[in-house]
């Protein structure tokens, strides 16, 4: 079990966000009654295996951020050497290179872990396998999920969960609900004119932007629908369900 309680990661990564994240109830007038009744916000971090796997838990009719799940991931198929040049590049000029040596945990055990905590959710259950109940994943990009979660499984010799068959791109929804195309948070949020909280690449953080700009959608009457979607019988085959999307 990684050192979740450790001073400095607690100091760093503080996962309350019911104040940070609050939408203020004069901000509803706009919005309509959703399909699915919460949103798991998803932004890995990570380009040769994944290196961070935060999850926001979004109530899709108060707004709310229910919960967060957030790991740090020990790469399986590096070298010690090559793991720590890539933690030293990708975290030390952030500062949590120390927090993610003393609680990164390998990939397999992120995923156990992450079932519990769908399943203390009552979103999904080990022993009836399928797609989340009244959920799905929020990415910005298709990237994780279509392509970083399944590479991921392969090195580390897993089966890839069924509940990573659909998600929602909001760059597909936002495309769609406001008729300008955003290739990215850091567009969405200069357009929408909001500030970036904390920082850049560091996923906790991207999952909190990310967060922010889909309670701004919600709040300005977005609908929030499944945008792709892998086929049953042959996972590596997506199919994209909306004729206009960022490609």
């Amino acid at each position: 079990m990684p050192r979740m309680d450790d001073p400095i990661h607690l100091e760093k990564f503080n996962h309350n966000c019911s104040v940070e994240l609050k939408v203020s109830s004069d901000k509803f007038k706009h919005t309509r009654s959703q399909q699915l009744d919460f949103f798991l916000v998803l932004d890995l971090e990570g380009k040769v295996e994944i290196l961070e796997f935060p999850v926001l838990m979004l109530d899709a009719n108060t707004l709310d951020v229910v919960d967060v799940f957030h790991r740090f991931v020990r790469p399986s198929a590096m070298s010690e050497e090559r793991t720590m040049q890539y933690i030293e590049g990708k975290y030390g000029k952030l500062g949590v290179d120390r927090v993610w040596h003393d609680t990164a945990i390998p990939f397999e055990e992120v995923i156990q872990q992450f079932e519990a905590w769908i399943g203390l959710h009552h979103l999904w259950e080990k022993e009836l396998p399928g797609d989340l109940r009244k959920a799905a994943f929020v990415t910005c990009g298709n990237w994780d999920l279509k392509t970083k979660i399944p590479q991921q499984c392969r090195v580390s010799r897993m089966t890839l969960p069924p509940y990573f068959m659909e998600w929602i791109n909001l760059k597909d929804i936002y495309l769609n609900f406001y008729k300008r195309r955003a290739t990215g948070m850091m567009t969405m949020m200069r357009e929408l004119q909001m500030p970036l909280v904390g920082s850049h690449h560091l996923g906790i953080d991207d999952t909190k932007n990310i967060t922010r700009v889909l309670q701004r959608m919600l709040t300005d009457g977005a609908l929030m629908q499944i945008t792709a979607r892998r086929n049953a019988e042959h996972p590596e085959n997506v199919e994209f369900l909306f004729e206009n999307r960022i490609r």
